[in-house]
């Protein structure tokens, strides 16, 4: 069958089950939500006095009755500085466990040695808003056996709920916690600030252990995770190393056609009509994307403009600007920089939130619902506007769905930058080879060759060129393009599908079919 964006979608998947195919940003919404199915979390209980300590991760793990066929999750707060993935699958693989479904919050190049498990039986399917390194280049290369989904974070959530994603065993990192199981990212040796991604974990998987290098007296403040859905707690040397939370795509780029495209999506921005008193503001993992945070705080300085609040994965800068009192509150999903974690601590107005508030689209208080502006990246763009952040030029999986489509759909300004072409590799283009967010949601483009308008979006056309700001057609920019770098050579794949990307409300937007190697 085919989607509503012509993209082929089989109609059922052996590994997955029948695939429902995307038919619009709120298609489904509007059908009714309803009819959505969930499913309730698992009844819990501990006998009175009962202690919750393990001695080792390996001992918490056996009292879980580990089992072939068993879905494992994780967080991904710590992102490159993570060991925690790695030790728990060593100790499941060395206990024979086999056929695991992987579902962790997102997979960065800090997972790149769990791929001898991905080869040897111990992982045969993942479930995650992002892979990376050489995680990726394996999946696209057909190293499992079941097909691979790929998700937004809202929709993880929603997936949760729904049952599709039915967690056995939970092993979520800590910064602090206390016998009991309370636990916080925000203070600790290893602080990295806001566990949103680790709540739903919590509340819906079989069995759950927080694994932590701190433990404090109880009562552990704040509670981001609550003892009551906490089944063990483990005391480690080390849950990883939060200097490697902020890498590349959490820093403000230095880059200088990177530094001008963040200029002028600022331009675009003010000029745009919703800068003004009490907006709300995002922007996506990526150095141009963050470095616009900086030209939007010199505004709204110039012409004393407050904000109501920054959503999402929040920076230093973005604790800057609300420290100056440029910006009402912060509501904090994941933390992209470990000094994050001491103004999550002690500012009441820096709020951490689960990912289903955040962006779960089943919901009535979905904060990607109330966002005013978002700037996100791109690795490739087409002439209607589709946004790919999953694949590279090779066909690999090398990137993350994340709150892409879920902060698109529900920004009134969608800004995507990114330059037109990277080395001899057109980005802005014909047709993309996956497609992550819609079209529908995007509204302008700005790269160092022109700003593009969706012709959707007639009269912020209009506010940009009544200040001054030229307007380019895509379809133009996408000829430019082509001109430069000549016709992008087609990535040869076969006919297997080794992947799904879903979109945030569980319908199917592309397939991602195996590189030939």
């Amino acid at each position: 069958m085919k989607n509503i964006l012509q993209r082929e979608i089989p109609e059922e998947l052996e590994g997955i089950g029948k695939l429902e195919a995307f038919e619009g940003a709120f298609s489904k919404l509007k059908k009714g939500w309803m009819e959505e199915k969930t499913v309730p979390p698992p009844n819990k209980a501990k006998m009175p006095h009962s202690s919750k300590i393990c001695d080792t991760l390996r001992d918490a793990i056996l009292k879980t009755k580990p089992r072939d066929g068993m879905t494992v999750s994780f967080h991904h707060h710590l992102r490159g500085g993570d060991n925690l993935v790695y030790e728990a699958i060593k100790i499941l693989a060395d206990l024979g466990i086999k056929d695991i479904t992987l579902a962790a919050s997102s997979l960065t190049t800090a997972h790149d040695p769990i791929l001898p498990y991905f080869k040897d039986g111990t992982i045969t399917q993942v479930y995650a808003s992002g892979i990376r390194g050489e995680l990726g280049k394996a999946i696209a290369e057909g190293v499992l056996p079941k097909p691979f989904v790929i998700h937004s974070h809202g929709g993880r959530v929603r997936s949760v709920h729904t049952g599709k994603i039915k967690i056995d065993l939970a092993i979520l990192a800590a910064s602090a916690a206390d016998e009991e199981g309370n636990a916080t990212g925000a203070h600790g040796p290893s602080a990295f600030g806001s566990m949103g991604y680790a709540a739903i974990d919590s509340w819906y998987a079989k069995q759950v252990i927080v694994v932590t290098d701190n433990i404090v007296d109880y009562p552990c403040v704040p509670q981001s995770i609550t003892q009551n859905y906490i089944d063990y707690v483990v005391k480690v040397d080390s849950i990883g190393d939060p200097s490697k939370i902020a890498g590349g795509t959490t820093r403000i780029t230095k880059a200088p056609m990177d530094l001008q495209i963040a200029r002028l999506a600022a331009q675009v921005i003010e000029h745009s009509g919703e800068l003004k008193e009490g907006f709300s503001f995002q922007v996506g993992a990526g150095g141009a994307s963050l470095a616009v945070a900086k030209y939007i705080r010199k505004i709204m300085k110039h012409r004393s403009i407050k904000g109501s609040f920054i959503l999402g994965g929040v920076t230093s800068y973005g604790v800057d600007m609300l420290n100056e009192g440029l910006f009402r509150s912060i509501f904090d999903v994941q933390s992209f920089d470990a000094a994050v974690s001491s103004s999550l601590l002690e500012n009441q107005y820096h709020i951490e939130i689960p990912a289903g508030l955040y962006a779960n689209p089943f919901n009535c208080g979905c904060m990607t619902n109330k966002l005013d502006i978002v700037v996100l990246g791109a690795l490739e763009i087409d002439t209607n506007f589709n946004v790919n952040v999953i694949t590279g030029s090779e066909g690999y999986v090398r990137g993350a769905s994340g709150g892409h489509s879920d902060t698109a759909s529900g920004a009134n300004l969608t800004v995507v930058v990114c330059p037109s072409f990277r080395g001899r590799i057109p980005i802005v283009k014909k047709k993309v080879h996956t497609i992550v967010t819609p079209g529908e949601s995007i509204d302008v483009l700005v790269t160092e060759r022109g700003i593009c308008v969706n012709p959707q979006k007639s009269e912020l056309k209009a506010n940009l060129e009544s200040a001054g700001i030229k307007v380019k057609d895509i379809e133009v920019l996408a000829e430019e393009v082509e001109g430069i770098t000549g016709k992008a050579k087609p990535i040869e794949t076969t006919e297997r599908v080794v992947g799904i990307v879903e979109y945030r409300d569980g319908t199917v937007i592309d397939v991602i079919h195996q590189v030939k190697e």
